[in-house]
Order: C-alpha cells, then structure tokens, then sequence
C-alpha cells in the first residue's frame, strides 16, 4: 500500500498531467527504485509504489475512478494489485480450474451424460465469452486474477508465458443448460498490458539500453534488470551499432511446460541536443579523426 493515496503526487505530475507525461515520470522513477539496480533498504518499496500509481493513472477507466472516489475506490476494494472489485452480490467466488490455453476454435463437447438417444438429453448451456487485461509481469510470470463471472467473482490462472489474445476456459461459468444440464463455459481472452522497461515478442523480451556516442565508441559494462529477476553485467564492445541486440540466453520467457527465451538489450545511440563550447570542440577535433562512414556508400555516377 503507498505512503500516500496521492497517486499524482506520488509520481510528480499534475492532476491534468497527459499521458505521456505520467509515462515519463513512471520511468524515470522506476529505473531509479528498481530493486535490482538501487540497493537501499526502500527502494522495493517505493518502486511497489510507483508501480501502484502508475497501474491507476496510466489506464484512462482506472484513472477516472480514482479522479472520483480516490484510491479506496466506489466500494472500498481499492486499486491495489490490478484494481480487483467485489462484486455487488457480495464476496468473493470459489477458485475456478481452467482447462488449457487453446486457439480461437473450440471443439463442441459431448453428451454430459450416458447413452441414449442425443435429442433425448437436455443441451448443455451456451459458452459465454469475455476480456481480461493482466499486467506485463503477470503474463511474464504467471499469477490469479480475479473475473466477474456474472453472479460471482472467480479465480482465474493465468499461465507464466501466456501471449497476447491467448484465451482461456473457465469451466460451468457459461449460461445455464436446459432443463438442469451443465452450464456452459466462460472463454476468456487475455490481453497484455505495457511496461516502462520491457516488450515482449513471443517468449524473448527485449530492453532499451541508451548509450552516448563516447560510450558507443570505446564501450562501456552496464548492469540491467532481468525480466524474472536479478541482474546481468553486460559488457557493450566498442564500435557498436544502434539497434545492435545483445543476447543474454535463457534469460527471457519461462513458460510452466518448461519453454524459454531469450533476453535482448537493444542499443539506441543517443547525441546530446545541447553542447558547451568546449564539448564541440572536442567534438569537432575528433569528427577530423574518424572515418567517414558515407565514404563506402555508391555513388551516382
């Protein structure tokens, strides 16, 4: 829970602040708390923190909520975690067992009971469909979410390594089967939040890395966060290039049936926008030395 229900306050910004404002400053901040980089005694608190603010204000439904009743929320649930709400029938549901993660196409089930003639048995209830978001981490890592089930809130797994539009079954939680036949099921879609650090393609996931053109030049050991946790000391070669990947392997995606990625830095040289005299000189004295790397480029003629 953060030291202070001010989520705005919290992060730095204004109460009118855009977007990419609140982006911003989530960044900036989290890269300074994140535990495996800062080593104080707080730092994973007050990243817990940032992240708890940054998860409300940087979703416009979630932010409109808080804009109104606060952290506490319209029925005191809260916004802590991925701003789970009890429903209006009262608490919380029993944990439900999904089947598997499975395409777009379901086949149709069988008969739920013996033999007999199938237009003799009551039809089964109609599959019901819905949507859940789960945090980045959630999907990276596997975890519970909580899923309104119409008269209930139920228990739902989310798989380490689950993809984006991956669809699970919640079982019995569809519409009601005729004459007292088994319920249908509820298909839930999942869909992947953003994160301020990292993205993700298929089980490898990828992290920006910014170095200056000095640092571009001779080299530089950087230490950056892993994904799932802990650290790597990354030497970065001299001569590199923007968008160079660097790969760290087995260190991305780790999927329950025992699947891996891997992890990438992905280098972006950055210039500076602003320079003092002696820095351009420098500079300039330097360009006199180097190569000419539209030297190699063809010609017109």
């Amino acid at each position: 829970m953060a030291t202070t229900d001010d989520y705005y306050k919290l992060l730095g910004v204004s109460r009118t602040a855009t977007a990419d404002e609140i982006r911003k400053a989530y960044r900036k901040l989290a890269r300074k708390y994140h535990p495996d980089v800062n080593k104080a005694e707080d730092a994973a608190t007050k990243f817990a923190e940032v992240q708890e603010a940054y998860d409300t204000l940087s979703d416009a439904e979630k932010r409109k909520i808080y804009d109104t009743y606060g952290s506490s929320g319209p029925s005191q649930g809260g916004f802590r975690g991925n701003s789970q709400w009890q429903s209006a029938g009262g608490g919380y549901g029993q944990s439900v067992d999904f089947s598997d993660i499975f395409g777009s196409a379901f086949g149709g089930g069988g008969s739920p009971f013996g033999g007999g003639e199938r237009s003799a048995q009551p039809s089964k209830g109609q599959n019901r469909e819905t949507e859940i978001t789960v945090t980045f981490m959630t999907a990276l890592k596997g975890g519970v979410e909580e899923i309104n089930t119409g008269d209930s809130i139920s228990k739902v797994k989310i798989p380490a390594g689950i993809e984006n539009g991956n669809k699970l079954r919640l079982k019995g939680k569809g519409h009601p089967g005729a004459m007292g036949a088994e319920a249908g099921d509820m298909i839930v879609t999942v869909s992947i939040g953003g994160h301020f650090m990292y993205q993700r393609h298929g089980l490898d996931v990828e992290m920006d890395v910014d170095v200056n053109i000095a640092e571009a030049a001779l080299g530089i050991k950087v230490t950056l966060p892993l994904p799932l946790g802990g650290s790597v000391d990354m030497a970065i070669p001299p001569g590199v290039s923007s968008s160079s990947r660097l790969r760290v392997k087995g260190k991305g995606c780790q999927t329950s049936d025992g699947k891996t990625g891997d992890f990438y830095a992905v280098i972006h040289i950055v210039a500076p926008s602003e320079l003092d005299d002696e820095t351009k000189k420098l500079l300039e004295e330097v360009k006199g030395r180097l190569p000419n790397p539209r030297d190699d480029e063809p010609s017109d003629a």
